[in-house]
């Protein structure tokens, strides 16, 4: 057995027990859905931090500086940034106002039905965009590190997040997330010091290297820390500044709609522990992006330019592993393999987590059943068979599209479809005392149509760059005021709903105080 497999094969162990533990806890839906709000500040703010650094993150971003340099930094800088929209606008309403999923805080003053029906559909379509990219990620990162085909890799890594999640619930998922953010600052860690550890530990010797390094992709050959390399303005591409501009209001705004990471607030027992969980999660988040920029840039400056090709043109995917094998040898690689295996695995978790309680208690509960109370059991049986059907699309979509798709390109479209659809109706929904269930349907349907359509019709969609007929690879800069203009239009041109500005006072007080918030169950 390789080094590598054996890792994989011990995370995979530890997990499953993990698993077995938190499945005899679940006694009830608080404890599927939201861990029994027991979870505390520094653990939700590690799971918060395990669900969102995601293979993109990790893999993509050391890529990213690696190959482009200041772009591919100030594409890490977006993510992190994201984090104080979380922190100043999304965290403590929403833990104050709902219970378990994202649309409770909409139907709070809304009428729930259409309101809960159109935000399950958003949250299905975002989850499901995320774990394509991871399962594909997950695809090609085991077939090039542990020699399996990519269609067992991905269907390995659906099977075991449908363990997770089908047998464990929230709990099982908080510390799967715990535990992959731990390996991963582990071994960002480790890389960084390798890296200074090539360069004498002298950041002056690190940094006059990298102003040095060249992109050799360019005629003439570039300087890494030049801005444009990938977002430049070319003959070829005159529109790369806006779709750069276009990206980042995605990765900035897309974050406080991102349904894995709305329902990691209802696992505490209180708004305070919910705060103390995003300062948490923006520490360790904001030490891993500056990581990044060590290895992304060590890599530039140590590999060399026949070590970056995978079949004859640059991986960004493999920069980090190989990185790894060069300074660490085998074992190291093995130990990065592996924590790139348990970033996938801890990201699809929390995405089918929240997919599948969104469909439960949004759609079945509230939309098919009007509210009433199911029988017991019923709604978290529900979320089950929820999990399988998504965890099944995702893993046949990602078999379909293959190894060659984009996978990082795939994340940043899922966080623009939630900052159009989302965002516009949780922000005016706290804010603005007009706001009524037609502008809250119209926004959300039409971010969330209008960003999907961008998306066909871009250089990426069915038409190809040839016949796109909308020039940037992110609908985000269009798409974006286009849910906040949907939602306020719906709106001032509906009459207004005298109940649900009634109830703003009462959202208000107990968005920002937490008087009559959903607390920690007792058992």
């Amino acid at each position: 057995m390789t080094p590598a497999l054996l890792l994989f094969s011990a995370f995979v162990a530890l997990t499953l027990l993990i698993t077995f533990w938190a499945a005899r806890k679940n006694t009830g839906a608080s404890a599927y859905f939201a861990a029994g709000r027991s979870i505390t500040g520094w653990q939700n703010g590690l799971a918060v931090a395990g669900d969102y650094m995601s293979a993109a993150s990790f893999l993509g971003i050391s890529g990213a500086i690696c190959l482009t340099g200041y772009d591919g930094f100030m594409y890490s800088v977006g993510f992190l940034v994201a984090y104080l929209t979380v922190l100043l606008v999304v965290a403590e309403p929403l833990r104050n106002a709902g219970k378990y999923t994202m649309a409770d805080l909409l139907a709070y003053r809304m009428n729930p039905r259409p309101v809960r029906a159109m935000a399950s559909l958003s949250t299905l379509t975002v989850s499901t965009f995320y774990m394509i990219a991871q399962m594909v990620g997950a695809g090609v990162i085991i077939e090039k590190l542990i020699g399996a085909s990519f269609h067992t890799a991905v269907i390995g890594v659906g099977v075991l997040m449908l363990v997770y999640v089908v047998f464990g619930g929230m709990l099982a998922t908080t510390w799967v997330q715990i535990i992959k953010a731990i390996l991963l600052m582990c071994g960002a860690l480790m890389l960084s010091i390798l890296v200074l550890k090539h360069h004498g530990y002298s950041l002056s010797k690190f940094f006059n290297q990298i102003a040095a390094a060249t992109y050799a992709g360019t005629e003439p050959a570039k300087n890494l820390l030049e801005p444009g390399l990938k977002y430049g303005a070319t003959a070829a591409n005159p529109w790369g500044p806006l779709d750069f501009l276009s990206l980042s209001l995605a990765l900035v705004l897309g974050t406080a709609g991102l349904p894995h990471i709305l329902v990691r607030f209802y696992t505490v027992p209180d708004a305070k522990t919910a705060r103390s969980s995003v300062v948490w999660a923006m520490a360790i988040i904001g030490l891993f992006y500056i990581l990044t920029t060590f290895f992304g840039f060590g890599a530039a400056t140590i590999l060399s330019k026949a070590q970056l090709l995978s079949d004859g043109k640059p991986n960004p995917n493999m920069v980090a592993p190989v990185l790894a094998q060069h300074l660490g040898g085998d074992l190291f690689f093995a130990f990065i393999s592996a924590v790139a295996f348990a970033t996938i695995l801890a990201v699809v978790a929390g995405l089918t987590m929240s997919a599948s309680a969104s469909f439960a208690h949004d759609f079945y509960s509230n939309v098919l059943h009007h509210g009433k109370e199911p029988r017991p059991g019923q709604e978290i049986r529900v979320a089950r068979i929820t999990a399988f059907a998504v965890g099944a699309i995702s893993i046949g979509i990602a078999i379909y599209l293959g190894p060659s798709v984009n996978a990082a390109f795939l994340v940043g479209l899922a966080f623009a479809v939630a900052a159009s659809a989302n965002l516009p109706v949780i922000v005016l929904s706290v804010f603005w005392k007009r706001f009524n269930t037609t502008g809250a349907v119209a926004g959300l349907s039409v971010g969330l149509l209008g960003s999907i359509g961008l998306i066909l019709i871009s250089p990426n969609g069915v038409l190809g760059k040839e016949g796109a007929w909308y020039p940037l690879e992110n609908p985000g800069i269009v798409s974006i005021p286009l849910g906040f203009l949907a939602a306020w239009l719906g709106t001032i041109l509906s009459a207004r709903d005298p109940r649900a500005e009634a109830k703003f006072i009462e959202l208000s007080v107990r968005a920002h105080t937490g008087l009559g918030a959903e607390k920690a169950s007792s058992h």
